[in-house]
């Protein structure tokens, strides 16, 4: 990267602006109305830029949510420039998101993504320490861009514990045991393709390991190629994570696979968890 880049708290209107004109650019859809934003930012909300020599390269934002008694930061959308994508802008913006949200008062930030992401995956929970045991099916419904068509929109809920021990002094999860109980081959295609997986979903409710559940490297790849192998992989990874987060597991780190083909996550007893 060759500018620093500098991290702030966006709250005038020429600045929420610079973000619609961004939105535009990273996703090609129509932004959040102005009016959306400000009363955000004026209301426990957050929104964080990242310019580089005062242009907008990035962004984040963020509002504040409220559940079962307490509040949380709902970090709703965060967009990189696509010449500046892939220089840890994003993680940047994550670790400022978290500095600033503990001093607001925030415990907890959530946010949404597609568990089939596996750039996303790594990100939100081996490198932020956001742990996730939640699944939303078809959580947007139908999605038109080049990167939600032709699929249900399901998303992992991830929690990210800001101030607890399992985030400030993180520790290695013991997964020398860690099972494969679910299984892929390459198809003709030479892509990933996940087996029946329901000898894995019956040994579940047997299991207290930590266990390992493969998604594919280049799932976008995969998709453009295969669109009904794309679906096979939603729809039975649905079924695999429904499973393990009824019975108690979550979603803690993705780790690569024995070949550049797949990932995988590891779930692990969410009560084995230091997340208070």
């Amino acid at each position: 990267m060759s500018s620093a880049v500098e991290i702030r708290v966006l709250k005038s209107n020429h600045e929420l602006r610079q973000v619609q004109v961004l939105e535009k650019e990273v996703w090609n859809t129509d932004p959040i109305p102005l009016h959306q934003t400000i009363t955000a930012s004026q209301n426990g909300g957050l929104l964080l830029g990242a310019f580089i020599d005062g242009n907008m390269v990035g962004f984040s934002y963020s509002f504040p949510g409220f559940r079962h008694g307490k509040s949380y930061l709902c970090s709703h959308m965060l967009g990189i420039h696509p010449d500046f994508q892939e220089q840890g802008i994003g993680a940047r913006l994550k670790a400022e998101q978290k500095q600033f949200a503990s001093k607001m008062g925030y415990n907890l930030i959530t946010w949404t993504y597609d568990p089939l992401e596996s750039r996303n995956a790594y990100l939100n929970l081996t490198k932020l320490h956001a742990v996730c045991s939640t699944y939303i099916e078809n959580c947007y419904g139908e999605m038109e861009d080049s990167l939600n068509s032709g699929l249900p929109s399901d998303r992992f809920k991830v929690e990210w514990w800001i101030n607890s021990s399992y985030v400030s002094e993180p520790k290695a999860i013991h997964a020398a045991n860690a099972r494969h109980i679910f299984h892929w081959d390459m198809t003709e295609l030479s892509f990933p393709k996940l087996m029946d997986i329901k000898d894995g979903l019956s040994s579940v409710r047997e299991s207290n390991q930590p266990l390992y559940v493969p998604v594919p490297a280049n799932f976008q790849a995969l998709k453009n190629k295969d669109g009904k192998l794309a679906l096979d992989w939603r729809y039975k990874t649905r079924q695999i994570f429904q499973t393990l987060f009824t019975s108690g597991y979550a979603a803690v780190s993705l780790v690569k696979g024995e070949t550049a083909a797949v990932c995988y996550y590891l779930l692990v007893k969410r009560e084995l968890l230091d997340l208070d």
